[in-house]
């Protein structure tokens, strides 16, 4: 599956936690040209004019669209925002793409939070033909934007829309479940925290990804032979892990004792209790499977958190 020629890889959102895999990736395969734009900084999807400006100048082969507000508490506290980067700031992007770069693969990085109430079906681990029910800010606005795409691809745009479940690793900001925890467990051996991990609901079950697999199913999409005919296409493992084992796994690795500590600002009652995804359709169209097993993820972010923790 390797592509006869160089590729022009733009990128938007390359400075954030997946971007910055995404980028080593592509430094590392020293196949490809990455082209990082509308980056903090250097644009706003917002602005037709800087997102005309950037693909202008880009000439790209490959759009890998990362940017948005990713954080679903900040979509929650700031829905305008979200609205307008995660589904105006995507039109402006795929629009510009379509119109001045038609040779063009448009890869649109969405969510598994698009799916939301189609979880409560019990169906696991769902494929990308069930409906999508949003129960959230983000996960609307991701969902209005993978339809988006749908449309424009039917229309002549060449995309593809990933649907990536939950994914965590080194570099992921403490906002993120698996990160939060490996954080604390830092804090507690260097002595800043006292031995008490503080935690939220624990009941709920995800499918949890290796941030690394899952940039390279997106280098994977860049291929000549996977067809980008605007199809969805799940990032997944299909197995479930509760967040109680992810916690047990992360304070056996912990060189100290740590009590468990439920934080009732924490706990929120999950309406979606089980969440994962067939990754079937990855498998066929880019040859691609997870490698990293959850173990190595586990022992990867917390050494992360420990580096970080003077």
């Amino acid at each position: 599956m390797m592509a006869t020629e160089p590729r022009r890889i733009a990128v938007t959102g390359s400075s954030g936690f997946v971007g910055t895999w995404l980028r080593r990736k592509i430094e590392e395969d020293g196949r490809h040209v990455l082209l990082p734009i509308l980056s903090r900084g250097s644009g706003d999807l917002r602005d037709v004019e800087a997102v005309v400006a950037a693909v202008k100048g880009a000439r790209p082969d490959v759009v890998v669209h990362l940017a948005a507000i990713a954080a679903p508490p900040q979509a929650r506290m700031n829905p305008r925002e979200a609205w307008e980067i995660n589904v105006v700031g995507t039109l402006n992007l795929a629009t510009a793409v379509r119109d001045l770069a038609p040779q063009a693969r448009f890869l649109f990085v969405g969510s598994s939070e698009a799916y939301g109430g189609a979880f409560s079906d019990q169906r696991y681990p769902l494929s990308e033909e069930v409906r999508l029910d949003p129960r959230s800010t983000y996960g609307s606005t991701k969902a209005a934007a993978d339809l988006l795409i749908g449309e424009m691809a039917y229309n002549g745009l060449q995309a593809l829309r990933f649907r990536p479940f939950n994914h965590t690793g080194p570099g992921q900001t403490a906002s993120y479940v698996v990160s939060a925890f490996a954080r604390q467990i830092a804090l507690i051996e260097k002595g800043v925290q006292p031995p008490r991990i503080q935690v939220g609901n624990l009941e709920a079950k995800r499918d949890f990804l290796d941030v690394r697999d899952v940039v390279r199913a997106y280098l994977a999409a860049t291929e000549d032979d996977v067809k980008a005919n605007g199809d969805a296409i799940n990032i997944a493992t299909g197995r479930l892990v509760q967040i109680e084992d992810i916690l047990r796994q992360l304070l056996d690795l912990a060189s100290v004792r740590i009590e468990v500590e439920i934080d009732p600002t924490r706990y929120r009652p999950n309406e979606i209790q089980a969440a994962s995804g067939n990754p079937e359709r990855a498998r066929q169209r880019l040859g691609w499977e997870p490698e990293i097993d959850l173990a190595t993820t586990l022992q990867d972010t917390l050494n992360y958190w420990r580096g970080q923790i003077q």
